[in-house]
């Protein structure tokens, strides 16, 4: 029984592990072509625009906003399916389990925050950047922490799974609210009703994902039009997939997720690290390093996430509101609070949000996110180790 438990864990932490390895070598690519002969071809490509569409109906974006908009689309879609199905049957469906998580999540999301915002506080210009280390990256975590294997008791993976599940609705959320342009109640109206087509074919038990496709691309084009970030359309595209704890032979939610795993993990996240993670380290300096944006992002990630995570994740414990993963020791949890630093992928597309148009600032972004996630890897990483011989 527990071995055909734990088979879905074990799929998952191998497909984040290789996952992980891709991303890595995806954003190492682009710190080389980015600072070689090539670095002109490299950001001009991204600068070019594409058409799409039919005669008057499409949108002409660049190929950088083509993969932040729409590929980007697609992963939160995916993470969508992740938390839904876990709130229904996973891990978080069980209170008791999921509110150390929970907490955990919310000082991982808080703390950073507020380091970032005591070092940039008083710079409007800057503090635009609050939510980006408040981001973890879940193939890049779970990719370092698969590295330690069995010295890891399942349970820490368990935990850090569901954190940063929690952690990637709370940057949802965040883009929703607080980096959406000037609304427009035309399409509003119009993503409000796909929406509620959407919800009929799911009130009807259509199990076909051809009529949600549909609709849900229609969904994407009436997000980006309205001023709201277009990746909230995969959001709502994925609240409205069915699954039913009840139709054991069929969900179409764990089929899509199943299906559609492999190519966001080694495709489209691939790719937005490519696009995203090129920055010229031409005249780069301790200076630079210690200029507000980056500074509160390193430190950010590497101080205000461990500190968020373990002492929220302390407190609830110590007040007997949640329990301890099984077969872990404090130490080992605390050096899963340092992995939850490695925000990377989440980190880089808030900042793209925050600073849109700005390379300078973009910059400092990209150069606070890698060494920032450089740290929380390589401590959270030898702490583990560490704590696996005690």
């Amino acid at each position: 029984m527990i071995k055909t438990l734990s088979k879905p864990f074990k799929w998952f932490f191998k497909l984040e592990a290789a996952s992980g390895l891709v991303l890595l070598i995806a954003a190492i690519i682009a710190l080389v072509i980015s600072n070689s002969n090539f670095s002109e071809l490299y950001f001009s490509t991204l600068e070019q625009y594409l058409f799409i569409g039919i005669n008057d109906f499409g949108l002409k974006l660049s190929v950088h906003h083509w993969i932040n908009d729409l590929l980007m689309a697609v992963f939160f879609f995916f993470v969508t399916l992740e938390i839904k199905r876990e709130f229904i049957q996973g891990e978080l469906s069980n209170l008791k389990k999921a509110l150390l998580p929970i907490i955990g999540a919310v000082g991982g999301m808080m703390v950073p925050a507020l380091v970032y915002v005591s070092i940039n506080f008083g710079n409007t210009e800057t503090l635009n950047g609050w939510a980006i280390p408040s981001a973890t990256d879940i193939a890049f975590s779970l990719g370092i922490l698969s590295l330690l294997g069995s010295r890891v008791p399942i349970s820490l993976k368990i935990f850090l799974t569901a954190l940063a599940i929690i952690d990637d609705l709370g940057a949802i959320l965040i883009i929703a609210f607080f980096y959406s342009g000037d609304l427009s109640i035309s399409y509003l109206s119009l993503i409000l009703i796909s929406y509620i087509l959407l919800l009929i074919l799911n009130k009807f038990g259509v199990k076909k994902f051809i009529p949600y496709l549909i609709i849900g691309a229609l969904m994407w084009f009436f997000t980006y039009k309205s001023g709201i970030h277009a990746t909230i359309a995969g959001v709502l595209l994925a609240s409205t997939i069915p699954h039913r704890v009840k139709d054991k032979d069929f969900s179409l939610l764990i089929k899509l997720e199943h299906a559609i795993s492999p190519y966001v993990a080694f495709l489209i996240m691939p790719i937005f690290a490519f696009a995203n993670a090129g920055v010229s380290v031409a005249g780069l300096s301790l200076s630079s390093l210690l200029e507000p944006v980056p500074l509160g992002i390193l430190l950010g990630l590497f101080i205000g996430k461990q500190v968020g995570v373990m002492a929220l994740s302390y407190l609830a414990v110590k007040l007997g509101a949640a329990q301890m993963p099984d077969n872990s020791s404090w130490l080992s949890l605390y050096g899963v609070s340092i992995l939850t630093g490695v925000g990377f992928t989440m980190s880089l597309f808030v900042g793209n949000l925050a600073f849109a148009g700005s390379i300078h600032y973009m910059d400092g972004v990209k150069i606070g996110v890698l060494s920032g996630s450089l740290l929380s890897t390589i401590f959270g990483y030898f702490v583990l180790l560490y704590a696996s011989k005690k």
